[in-house]
């Protein structure tokens, strides 16, 4: 089922934020393996362009990474939807925990198809930013909170699916915890001075680690900013 929200946008219909300008991204991530039709509509459907600073907005629909501040990227639309696909790989999660809410257009893009999405981000200023984007674009099954990644939201868990949108050293084993048995992580992970994006799914026995290739992220740090 699509969870689809109304993420009205008044810019959304002119030059480079148009349909036709998001219907040659979708069209680009088709040809660079992205085959999950729900993936592909949520990716149509969120206003990139309201994600990042004004002046970027005629880059908004490039498949590249843009700078939003704080050091932070939002991330290319190749990732965000292969990870998303990854996430929804064996059927659709009811609950996912993003770590990393950054500009908020991850969260956005998960809240189309999942029931309810809780958002966990260390740096304050980019969470105020992202609470009043959801406001504005009335997405209203996204929950927010200021803390550490790596230590999840144990109080809401277990989770059906997690999101790490910042590179870590090690699998934090608090996000394992709080994992579903059956459900799926999907994050980035150091190995041997390159960033490898990887699904780990959670099963009786342990967990199951399936490569999905090279990727470039922001590090994942500890504590609140």
């Amino acid at each position: 089922m699509i969870h689809r929200q109304r993420l009205s946008s008044g810019a959304a219909g002119i030059g480079m934020t148009s349909r036709g300008t998001r219907d040659r991204l979708v069209q680009r991530l088709r040809d660079h393996g992205i085959r999950d039709e729900r993936v592909l509509g949520a990716i149509m459907n969120v206003p990139r362009h309201e994600f990042v600073d004004e002046a970027l907005a005629t880059r908004a629909y490039e498949d590249t990474a843009l700078p939003i501040g704080q050091s932070q990227t939002i991330s290319q639309p190749y990732i965000v939807a292969r990870m998303t696909e990854a996430l929804l790989d064996g059927g659709t999660p009811s609950k996912v925990l993003e770590v990393g809410t950054g500009s908020g257009y991850q969260a956005a893009v998960l809240a189309q198809l999942v029931k309810e999405v809780y958002t966990v981000e260390r740096i304050k200023e980019l969470l105020r930013s992202s609470r009043q984007l959801f406001h504005r674009l009335q997405v209203y099954n996204v929950r927010t909170r200021h803390a550490d990644g790596h230590l999840g939201w144990p109080s809401q868990a277990p989770f059906d699916g997690i999101i790490v949108t910042a590179a870590a050293r090690t699998v934090p084993d608090e996000l394992v915890e709080q994992l579903a048995v059956g459900g799926n992580l999907v994050m980035p992970l150091e190995r041997g001075g390159e960033q490898r994006l990887l699904s780990i799914r959670r099963t009786e026995e342990g967990r199951e680690t399936t490569d999905l290739g090279a990727v470039v992220f922001v590090p994942m740090l500890n504590g609140l900013a």
